[in-house]
């Protein structure tokens, strides 16, 4: 009896598996079949392993991103933090300070520019779009201050082998990928944090009379985002052996596209790292499918503006029909 219940209940789980998540999954899917047809050389497990490497950067940002939509707002910056992380890391780095505390000083400069973005956004009432397009600015100008715009090179050992070694046969950085969602997924699906978080960004005022402290909440949010854009320049910095000024650019809108295709509302209240994931492997096939059909960066650009409204016009879409 326990075991038919126990087969039941599987069952159950996967069925709303599928209710959730089947129609992204399917675009998943589609998009791989395209490409495979366009390429042979797609459908390979050498590229399959370069995809999710190239994901990781994208997925982990995309993961503080989440955060910040589910809370109604919105994080323009953290490309260029992602930039800055790289840039602090090296310099860190050269000064003789070694791996850990380079590691340390690296993630506090990435979690004070997303708590800077909070405190604006939260204690001064700025609007998150205008106060992170600025600080965009402000972030992008500041990696070029320490090299006048060149980039620096990293010779250490263990911060290069983030990005180019192995683990039990599977690269490091997915490895930090998965924990990274394990963490983020907990902590939105199964604590108090995350509930406070679903509620502020579905009612903000319902919030704010259940007790919850609104500000403090979107100020933790949004270093939580900064902290996850300084893991992403972490390994973008490994993987390229030196800290870039042109790092990370546009990746704020590839952190965009993977939450909103994941189903994250840009209403805020609604959304999953799991749908997050799936939404930054769509980007990273796109990306990788559309490098290896050697189409212009410009024309990639169009493509992921066009997936972004198609997401954007669904979620609204679904809005109308639910209210």
């Amino acid at each position: 009896m326990n075991q038919v219940s126990t087969v039941s209940a599987r069952y159950s789980s996967a069925q709303n598996l599928l209710r959730q998540f089947g129609g992204i999954l399917l675009s998943f899917v589609i998009v791989c079949v395209i490409f495979s047809v366009m390429n042979e050389r797609f459908m390979t497990v050498p590229n399959f392993t370069n995809i999710l490497q190239q994901v990781a950067v994208i997925a982990i940002a995309a993961f503080g991103m989440t955060w910040v939509i589910l809370l109604g707002e919105i994080d323009l910056s953290i490309g260029s933090i992602i930039a800055v992380a790289g840039m602090v890391g090296a310099q860190v780095l050269a000064l003789g300070w070694g791996f850990g505390p380079s590691l340390a000083v690296t993630l506090l400069a990435g979690a004070a520019m997303g708590m800077l973005n909070g405190v604006l956004t939260a204690k001064f009432l700025l609007p998150s779009f205008i106060v992170t397009v600025a600080t965009m600015g402000i972030y992008r100008g500041l990696v070029s201050l320490p090299t006048n715009g060149a980039p620096e090179m990293i010779m250490d050992d263990t911060w290069t082998a983030i990005g180019s070694d192995s683990f039990m046969g599977i690269p490091i950085i997915i490895w930090i990928v998965a924990v990274l969602f394990l963490v983020n997924h907990i902590l939105l699906s199964r604590t108090t944090f995350g509930r406070r978080t679903y509620l502020t960004g579905g009612n903000r005022e319902a919030a704010r009379y259940s007790g919850i402290k609104v500000d403090k909440l979107k100020i933790m949010i949004f270093t939580l985002s900064g902290t996850m854009a300084a893991v992403a320049g972490i390994l973008l910095s490994s993987r390229l052996y030196s800290a870039q000024t042109n790092a990370g650019m546009s990746y704020e809108l590839d952190a965009i596209a993977a939450a909103v295709l994941g189903g994250t509302s840009l209403a805020g209240g609604v959304g999953t790292m799991v749908g997050t994931l799936i939404g930054a492997l769509i980007i990273g096939v796109l990306n990788n499918g559309m490098n290896m059909l050697s189409v212009p960066y410009f024309y990639q650009l169009i493509v992921k503006g066009l997936v972004i409204l198609i997401a954007v016009w669904l979620d609204v879409r679904s809005k109308r029909q639910k209210g």
